[in-house]
């Protein structure tokens, strides 16, 4: 929730320094809110495991976007900003329909129940 501030309050400095058009900056900034409200809103109705892989991908793919953006820059290309941003834009709303179509938490309760029997 932190960057998707940061992204639209600043989106005309930080789309300079990565060489984004400030327009990319606001819409990831409102993607990462999307993302983000969503995340938290469905944290205690989401399985934990389900919730724990979705959040290993999302952060696996940041990785990769972080470092093929670092590689383009490092080349000279103007698009290693435009990468980063452009993963920044879509994962977390990809994030959030695939949170939102997951199966809810199972609501049994995980202790067993003892039946009476004519003996007890």
């Amino acid at each position: 929730m932190l960057l998707a501030a940061v992204c639209i309050a600043g989106a005309a400095p930080l789309g300079r320094l990565l060489g984004t058009p400030a327009w990319l900056m606001v819409v990831s900034g409102v993607a990462l809110l999307i993302g983000g409200g969503v995340g938290i809103g469905y944290v205690r109705s989401r399985p934990m495991r389900t919730y724990t892989r979705l959040m290993v991908a999302y952060d696996s793919g940041w990785v990769l976007a972080a470092l093929a953006g670092l590689v383009m820059a490092r080349q000279g290309s103007s698009a290693g900003g435009e990468v980063w941003m452009g993963y920044q834009t879509a994962a977390p709303l990809a994030f959030a329909a695939l949170l939102i179509t997951a199966a809810p938490a199972s609501t049994r309760s995980r202790t067993r129940t003892r039946t009476r029997t004519a003996s007890d």
